[in-house]
């Protein structure tokens, strides 16, 4: 009785954990991942919203103009301060993970475009200066 308990147990944790690398994998409908140049090109609509999903000092020590501080932690509460459904959103983050948890949280409230920067947002604000510095609003 107890090996047939403990394979069953042994077989719910192993579907739990596959349950969860495959959601961290799994991808998002309307999201896309987009270059650094999308920021200041023309690969993104004009109305799109930059969000800053990084901790608030994070954020203080380096982020990009015109985008908006909205921690992760917070998003499922305070996005509709800010966020409209109706808007495209490009989602900053440090990491992959944190930006695909950003775009299940919006797009569980109706978001249908969504667009994700890969990389890191300092690196890429270094990377982006020169375009930065002729555009400043990009």
């Amino acid at each position: 009785m107890m090996t047939v308990l403990a394979m069953a147990g042994g077989i719910w944790i192993a579907a739990a954990v596959s349950g969860y690398l495959l959601r961290l994998v799994w991808p998002i409908p309307g999201m896309k991942f987009v270059e650094a140049g999308a920021i200041c090109g023309d690969d993104l609509p004009p109305q799109t919203k930059k969000l800053d999903i990084r901790d608030a000092s994070y954020y203080e020590e380096c982020h990009l103009d015109g985008t908006i501080n909205i921690s992760l932690g917070r998003l499922p509460f305070v996005w509709n301060k800010e966020l409209s459904p109706a808007d495209p959103v490009l989602i900053l983050a440090d990491s992959r993970y944190a930006a695909l948890k950003a775009a299940r949280i919006l797009r569980r409230r109706g978001f249908r475009q969504l667009y994700a920067l890969r990389g890191e947002v300092c690196r890429i604000r270094a990377a982006l200066k020169p375009c930065l510095e002729k555009k400043p609003a990009c």
